[in-house]
């Protein structure tokens, strides 16, 4: 199973959104994918129409109580994407395991057997605490969802940082597949400064395709479904379908095909 985080300690980068409609565009091309959402929050738990009251096991289950990973899954209404949901609870976990042995292998433990899956997406929190060192330790590669503001540059350069500590410490095989710009609206000058920007200091690292911004994207998760079953023809489902079509394009040629 292909394991990729969607981490970016700067909130409201578009992250969620980008881990559902990517998960979701992997399942319509014939991926059996997993969404873990690991944000205590639980957007992407709801943004998929998991009814909070129906999450009897969640991530929190899987970290602390050391949960199988198949006993964790749920089934999501979308063919060929399963959830492993978030509650409230996944928020005291962070002081739970402070004093736990190995604590930033949690989540690397409950996925290293887990073959029921071909392609596992992480939903990481807003920050780079123990949940997220736990993503980044279980990740093959990370996928980082980049506003198009000038504030989110000084947060990449942190995140890089972060990537390059848990290389050293956890997991040296980590990397980053790819930057993708969120939140794209050409009319502002700025945002063409920023893609810039990153471009020139990322090169090739940043995806071709940028998510715009656009009201079906917002709209789509108070419905509890994903844009890309929300509205399939709106500019915001039509550039993830794009994403994901060039995320596959970068995996390793064996990995290509579901």
């Amino acid at each position: 199973m292909l394991t990729i985080a969607i981490a970016n300690q700067k909130g409201g980068v578009g992250k969620t959104t980008t881990a559902i409609n990517m998960a979701t565009a992997m399942a319509a091309t014939g991926w059996r994918t997993l969404l873990i959402d690991l944000d205590p929050q639980g957007n992407a738990s709801t943004g998929l129409g998991v009814d909070a009251n129906a999450r009897p096991v969640s991530s929190y289950d899987l970290l602390v109580d050391e949960l199988p990973l198949d006993q964790a899954v749920l089934h999501t209404n979308i063919p060929g994407l399963d959830i492993v949901a978030a509650t409230v609870d996944l928020s005291g976990a962070e002081i739970e395991l402070v004093n736990v042995e190995e604590r930033t292998a949690r989540l690397s433990r409950a996925l290293r057997q887990h073959r029921d899956h071909d392609i596992c997406f992480i939903d990481c929190p807003p920050s780079l605490g123990l949940l997220t060192l736990n993503a980044l330790s279980a990740a093959d590669t990370l996928l980082v969802p980049l506003q198009c503001e000038f504030f989110a540059l000084e947060g990449l350069s942190q995140l890089l940082q972060t990537v390059e500590r848990v290389q050293q410490r956890f997991n040296p095989r980590l990397d980053i597949i790819g930057v993708a710009l969120t939140m794209f609206d050409r009319r502002n000058r700025l945002t063409d400064q920023v893609s810039d920007d990153v471009r020139d200091c990322l090169g090739t690292l940043v995806f071709d395709t940028v998510i715009p911004r656009n009201v079906r994207l917002s709209e789509a998760p108070s419905h509890g479904l994903p844009a890309l079953v929300y509205d399939q023809a709106c500019v915001g489902s039509r550039a993830y379908m794009s994403l994901a079509r060039e995320l596959i394009g970068r995996f390793p040629s064996e990995r290509q095909a579901a």
